[in-house]
């Protein structure tokens, strides 16, 4: 007898696959704790898969030193690691067996994985102000989910056989009746996007960073700044006007009880499936142009660029290392450096890492192991994240963690949250920062940390002549 002939089976149903996912979205947004891991299909053609869930019959949340269990049972506190506390949760939810459809989830965890939850493990001084109120970590665990397969042009609605009956039965009627007509919701800012540091403080700041790296404390610190704006209306018009306009490949729309959030990353953190590892960090930036010669000349620059090519191979670097505490040592292995990759504003520099996991380790382990992503830190990591915690103002919250899946046999896929704002009691929040090394440049540094996010601020109303537009940024003299 196989082993997975001894697992329940999976409850599968097709259901219509219609070109988009915001109608599926639409009839489950009265449920709690709403998650779409978005491949931003067809914009982006790379991914295959879309998971859209809700309602988790548990919550694992971590606030400080804090780790609860919330259930319809009670609520359990941990003070142990958070993933540890996770893993333990996923172990009491047993695999099951797909049959021969191929699923990425079909029962598990999803959500987020704040950059500060590094604070369980890496001792930082507390100096960057914490002024949004949301968890370090916010999981569920769920037992249903809406799969798409772009690449079938399938989709399915599948149930662990842990989930019951009536709820199979309820989401499926949703599913049924879901209206086809398009959605309509107000969404606007009432405030324009304002910096959280002037340019004279980010070049102060920046002068200290070279500063550090000129005195051997580090090779590259990662360092950003914060964009700040009101708004009024739904977050879900928000997220479609931005997938709209974007062709990242790790997006999501996740509705928390604490805050939204509304992420278009293009980058994957980690992805282990049936052991097999692969993370794929992103160092090196140059904006698109709509004229093809400019464009070209732009990639050919970032592929020529000395600096971004030994900033990218330091973070490869690190990661092979990360990698390394839970993989096959004899595994790891980089079987693509420095590629250009082209989203919808940017040209990136993309390397591949790839391991297998030990026989004895969880995917989980793996990701606590490289956790936060070293190439939204520096190198060495811990240095650079003290160097992060000094100079940035605030703290980072979701920005630069990450969000995604483990599924209950263990397969995973999360993205490093970068290019994601948080939506919270009418503040939205995100993020612009780059990799800062000896030979950087204040001037191109400030302007790229703007160019990865200003697209999403003007995609949500950011009008050209306010405080935040580039051409109005002060500039220094040569």
């Amino acid at each position: 007898m196989t082993e997975s002939s001894r697992l329940q089976p999976l409850f599968v149903e097709s259901i219509d696959y219609r070109p988009g996912a915001e109608r599926l979205v639409t009839c489950l947004r009265d449920l709690p704790q709403l998650v779409f891991l978005d491949s931003n299909f067809p914009s982006n053609k790379s991914q295959r898969f879309d998971i859209i869930s809700a309602a988790p019959c548990k919550q694992v949340i971590t606030r400080g030193q804090i780790t609860e269990v919330v259930s319809a049972t009670g609520k359990q506190t941990y003070t142990s690691s958070p993933f540890g506390v996770l893993k333990n949760e996923l172990a009491d939810l047993p695999d099951a067996d797909p049959g021969l459809v191929e699923l990425p989830f079909y029962g598990g965890a999803i959500g987020y994985f704040g950059y500060d939850l590094a604070r369980h493990s890496v001792a930082l001084s507390g100096k960057a102000r914490s002024d949004i109120d949301i968890p370090e970590m916010d999981i569920g665990i769920y037992l249903w989910a809406i799969i798409r397969d772009h690449k079938l042009s399938r989709a399915y609605f599948v149930a662990h056989p842990d989930c019951e009956l009536q709820v199979r039965r309820d989401i499926l009627e949703r599913i049924d009746h879901c209206s086809l007509s398009a959605s309509h919701h107000h969404f606007a800012l009432t405030s324009p996007f304002q910096s959280n540091m002037t340019r004279a403080e980010y070049d102060q700041k920046y002068h200290r960073i070279i500063d550090y790296i000129r005195a051997g404390d580090c090779y590259q610190a990662n360092f950003a700044q914060r964009f700040q704006a009101g708004y009024e209306g739904d977050e879900w018009a928000a997220y479609r006007k931005l997938r709209a306009s974007t062709d990242a490949p790790f997006s999501a729309y996740l509705k928390t009880r604490d805050c939204t959030l509304l992420c278009l990353s293009p980058e994957r953190f980690i992805k282990c499936r049936a052991g097999k590892v692969e993370t794929r960090p992103i160092k090196g930036t140059r904006p698109r142009s709509p004229n093809p010669q400019k464009d070209l000349q732009y990639a050919q620059l970032l592929r020529n660029s000395s600096k971004d090519l030994a900033e990218n191979l330091m973070i490869v670097d690190l990661l092979r290392n990360d990698l390394s505490k839970n993989c096959r040592l004899d595994s790891v292995s980089v079987p693509s450096l420095f590629e250009i990759e082209s989203f919808s504003n940017v040209h990136h520099l993309v390397s591949t890492v790839l391991g297998e996991l030990l026989p004895d380790r969880h995917s989980l382990d793996l990701l606590e192991g490289a956790f936060p992503g070293g190439s939204i830190t520096g190198a060495p990591k811990i240095r650079a994240m003290e160097i992060i915690e000094e100079l940035e103002p605030v703290r980072r919250t979701a920005y630069c963690g990450s969000i995604g899946y483990i599924n209950c046999n263990g397969d995973m896929d999360t993205n490093i949250s970068i290019r994601t704002m948080i939506c919270k009691n009418g503040g939205l929040y995100c993020w612009g920062g780059g990799g800062i090394v000896s030979d950087s440049d204040a001037e191109n540094e400030y302007h790229e940390s703007y160019v990865k996010v200003s697209h999403l601020m003007d995609i949500l109303g950011n009008a050209n002549d306010n405080e935040c537009s580039e051409q109005n940024y002060d500039r220094p003299s040569r």
